[in-house]
């Protein structure tokens, strides 16, 4: 499956863009702020992209100016392939982008394009969404994409990164987004 908005192509992830997932995710400004380590390797980017990012609705995000060069991703977890616990019918949205990349909405418009996709074409009825304490990029995008504020979690154990968060987590329904779509 491909999704496409105005810049970008969303599209799945190959052990080819291990280079690529490797020049972004090192940089520590990205992964530990949303839960993960800097990437050391090549190696380990593209063991990363095997074991997690090939996994169904997992998306690379690619600029189309920039050819076929994946520049962050997007993905949603269904039901109990979630971190959180879902029902059947909703669906976890997660995301990151490299930080040449921050600022310019790119991450919003990938969003929409997935959240159009969960509840037209998979028929989910509720999406979540959550980050962590001091992740502001992450709470701005959601945002603007019609998630609201649900609840907090404080002192999480975050298995990757071996340490204790506050995790803020925010929900968008199907009517909500509908309403929302209605009026812009």
């Amino acid at each position: 499956m491909r999704l496409e908005t105005k810049r970008l192509l969303l599209r799945p992830w190959r052990e080819s863009d291990a280079q690529s997932l490797f020049d972004y995710a090192k940089d520590p400004r990205v992964g530990p702020i949303a839960g993960w380590m800097p990437h050391a390797s090549v190696e380990y980017s593209r063991q990363i992209i095997r074991e997690v990012l090939l996994a169904k609705e997992t998306y690379a995000v690619v600029l189309k100016r920039e050819g076929d060069r994946a520049v962050g991703s997007i993905g949603l977890l269904r039901g109990r392939a979630s971190n959180l616990p879902l029902l059947e019918k909703e669906g976890e949205l997660g995301f990151w982008i490299g930080v040449p990349y921050w600022g310019q909405g790119l991450i919003p418009e990938a969003a929409r394009a997935l959240i159009r996709h969960a509840f037209e074409d998979l028929g989910l009825e509720v999406l979540w969404c959550g980050y962590f304490d001091g992740n502001e990029k992450s709470h701005r995008a959601q945002t603007k994409c019609g998630f609201v504020f649900h609840h907090t979690v404080p002192d999480v154990y975050w298995t990757p990164m071996d340490d204790f968060r506050t995790e803020h987590i925010t929900r968008l329904t199907k009517g909500q987004w509908q309403v929302r779509r209605a009026d812009d």
